[in-house]
């Protein structure tokens, strides 16, 4: 095994090695000066911070995720309307520590067109925070469910079927032909 030697080998930082950080992507949102909507998407939850960078580091605003929706009334999912709920939470929490705007930071996560961390962007919008988007990056009548609701309806008549796709919605209680109703309870009691 050779090594690298000599005055021009560079050793890059451990977090770009592992490719967990493009740090070319990270200087470019820093020299905005505006505070970032830092959105990661895991298995279980949805996770969704106001950041803002000081010398020493960066300093956490807001903090948000999917499983603070539980008091509201919502579920465990991650899809598409628990992102939107997370981000709207995530924008109203803001506006009371006086943020009025951000840049979206999705880390090294593709930027494709519908993707769940496009709703939590368009959640913080709808909550009272300005940004800049396109409306196209998201369809608006995935936003509260009504796409779930409507394949539950196809599925209903093959129950073996439905209960299989939709199990982890009825171990909740929900009846997922029943999404788009709830979603307007829980984003009416986010305030």
């Amino acid at each position: 095994m050779t090594r690298a030697r000599g005055p021009k080998y560079i050793i890059h930082f451990k977090r770009r090695r592992k490719n967990l950080t493009d740090y070319k992507k990270r200087l470019a949102l820093l020299k905005s000066g505006r505070p970032r909507l830092v959105v990661r998407k895991t298995n279980n939850r949805i996770i969704a911070q106001i950041i803002k960078y000081v010398k020493v580091g960066d300093k956490v605003i807001v903090s948000t995720d999917s499983t603070k929706l539980r008091k509201y009334g919502w579920f465990d999912k991650p899809n598409i309307p628990t992102a939107y709920l997370t981000g709207y939470l995530c924008g109203k929490e803001s506006l009371k520590k006086n943020v009025k705007s951000f840049v979206l930071d999705i880390g090294i996560a593709r930027p494709t067109k519908g993707n769940l961390l496009f709703a939590v962007m368009k959640g913080a919008v709808d909550a009272g925070l300005e940004t800049n988007y396109d409306d196209k990056i998201i369809a608006q009548e995935r936003l509260n469910g009504l796409h779930i609701a409507e394949y539950a309806k196809k599925l209903k008549s093959d129950e073996q079927k439905y209960k299989r796709q939709f199990s982890g919605y009825i171990k909740q209680g929900i009846t997922p032909e029943d999404i788009p109703d709830l979603f307007e309870k829980v984003k009416s009691k986010i305030v």
